[in-house]
């Protein structure tokens, strides 16, 4: 044909060969036969779209003259791209006398059914997906993001119960201390495609298979959601930058930290990274990187001329606590101080004017004094020797509650130096009107969702597998759940990036997340008692 615009006319062998799906109202294709992206679009759309997509801008802005020659790594394109089997492919090794589960089918609403046909052309084009024969089949649903648009996940959590974990470390933020120092410059990029740059192993895609109301499909490449992903990624980039690591550079996953004493050598480190990456078929993602800063906020430190700190932000939780208004809410603060008080020196002379105003027979009256000593003992919360600096080699324990305005969460260690569980990190979240709306349980479920959110920079592939202690014993539930509603299964698949158990702490034990939680309660009302179950479910 002359022009993609010359009229012709399709015969119905042609119709049921090729299966076009027609929106007639908006003169658009929805969908293809199986046989039609196996066949014909696979490879016609890869070479279509690949010319197209070379030549989709991608905002530089913020990348400095020095590295605009390798522009072709911060390529969004060849990102999207089949990346090529290399010795760390994605293996998924089962347990012995185990299969992959079969699931079912998600409802889709109209909306996600369309991102749905989006995803699965576009992934098919890319050589991401191609259709499959497997007995095994996770479920496929959608997850809203913040800025509105929807992000396809799938539901592994029978996979990865079955799956041999993979051992390999995740680095320790510590051990880059000592390498950081004498540096003053510092650039830090984010990867793009991370985990969609690597092939599953050859003959293991089966066991990647999803069902969708669209067929049957399996991945070429490693998907989100598989419990090895993180030790099978950090294996590959620590290959492929084998020679710079203990050099000038942290790696943690997709996140890569360079730095140097002088902006001369700094830019011929960056260089080097990027042109290594160049070559093993790894992209950067330009809009998140940050190059020849004095100071980068990476993995919850602040890294600087000066060494790393902890974020600011990590401890903001405590720092931001509102002075009280009221002796309630003076003694649940206090009740939180009690848990550390043993890390504070002469911690009773401090508190006495805080303590003072817990009396039913004095006045509630808030004086300088005690604003000094909530101070003062706010400050102490934030610093050594209470808050000590995470080590991803011990196991964290990770406290949670949920109040009706807030959840609250501390990470914790056992210190090696006086074997006494200190915390590494506090955070607290208001409630928005739709999460007050939750019942006691998936308030307690969105608690530990948060923090593992919050701290998944230390929890995520972390050696030894972490604790969450929760007031609520019926949160098990959601890690072998059949059928879940929309907003659990996407917890669900989250959590499934973790190596946690699910520990039971009664209420009268559960004092500091609690305490978190209620910080942003400001009425004197007593906690109306919530019901979890109705009465009429109980049988005895």
């Amino acid at each position: 044909m002359s022009s993609p615009l010359t009229p012709i006319v399709l015969g119905h062998p042609w119709l049921v060969k090729h299966g076009p799906r027609v929106d007639w109202g908006r003169s658009t294709v929805l969908a293809w036969s199986n046989e039609c992206y196996a066949s014909c679009l696979m490879s016609a759309c890869s070479s279509v779209s690949g010319s197209v997509l070379q030549e989709e801008p991608v905002n530089l802005s913020n990348v400095p003259a020095e590295y605009l020659d390798l522009k072709e790594v911060f390529s969004k394109s060849r990102a999207a791209s089949l990346p090529p089997h290399r010795p760390y492919d994605c293996a998924i090794e089962l347990r012995s006398g185990t299969s992959p589960p079969k699931g079912g089918l998600y409802s889709l609403s109209v909306p996600e059914r369309e991102a749905m046909e989006k995803y699965i052309s576009e992934s098919l084009a890319a050589g991401f997906i191609h259709p499959s024969s497997s007995p095994a089949g996770a479920g496929f649903f959608f997850v809203g993001k913040k800025d509105g648009s929807l992000r396809p996940c799938i539901d592994y959590r029978g996979l990865n119960n079955i799956t041999v974990k993979n051992t390999y470390p995740l680095p320790l933020m510590s051990s880059a201390f000592e390498r950081l120092q004498g540096a003053s410059i510092f650039t830090k990029l984010d990867l793009r495609n991370a985990y969609h740059l690597v092939r599953i192993k050859k003959g293991d895609e089966w066991k990647t298979a999803f069902n969708t109301p669209r067929g049957h499909f399996e991945y070429l490449v490693m998907p989100f959601g598989l419990s090895n992903s993180p030790a099978v990624f950090q294996a590959l980039i620590n290959d492929v930058l084998r020679d710079t690591v203990d050099q000038f550079i942290y790696v943690y996953l997709d996140d890569i930290l360079i730095f140097s004493s002088s902006l001369q050598q700094h830019v011929q480190h960056v260089r080097r990274v990027l042109q290594r990456l160049l070559e093993n078929g790894l992209f950067v993602k330009a809009e998140k990187c940050e190059f020849h800063a004095q100071s980068v906020p990476f993995l919850g430190h602040i890294v600087s001329s000066e060494g790393m700190h902890m974020d600011p932000e990590k401890v903001k939780a405590v720092v931001d606590w509102p002075s009280p208004d009221s002796r309630k809410a003076l003694q649940r603060f206090l009740g939180f101080a009690n848990f550390y008080r043993r890390f504070i020196r002469n911690f009773g002379q401090l508190a006495t004017p805080l303590t003072a105003l817990t009396s039913l027979s004095t006045t509630f009256r808030w004086s300088g004094a005690a604003e000094a000593a909530f101070s003062d003992l706010k400050g102490r919360f934030a610093s050594a020797p209470i808050l000590v600096a995470p080590d991803p080699s011990r196991q964290f324990v990770v406290e949670v509650d949920a109040s009706e305005v807030g959840v609250g969460a501390v990470l914790s260690q056992r210190s090696v130096s006086d074997d006494k569980m200190h915390p590494c990190a506090f955070f607290s979240h208001r409630l928005s009107p739709a999460e007050r709306n939750y019942d006691i349980g998936n308030r307690e479920l969105l608690a530990v969702k948060l923090a593992l959110e919050e701290w998944r920079h230390w929890l995520e592939g972390s050696g030894v597998p972490f604790t969450v202690w929760t007031d609520h014993k019926n949160l098990e539930y959601i890690r072998s759940a059949k059928r879940l509603n929309s907003r659990q299964a996407r917890w669900a698949l989250f959590f499934g990036r973790f190596d946690f158990s699910l520990s039971y702490r009664p209420g009268s034990k559960n004092v500091k997340p609690d305490a978190l939680s209620r910080v942003f309660d400001r009425s004197e009302r007593p906690a109306t008692p919530e019901c979890i179950l109705p009465e009429r479910l109980i049988v005895s």
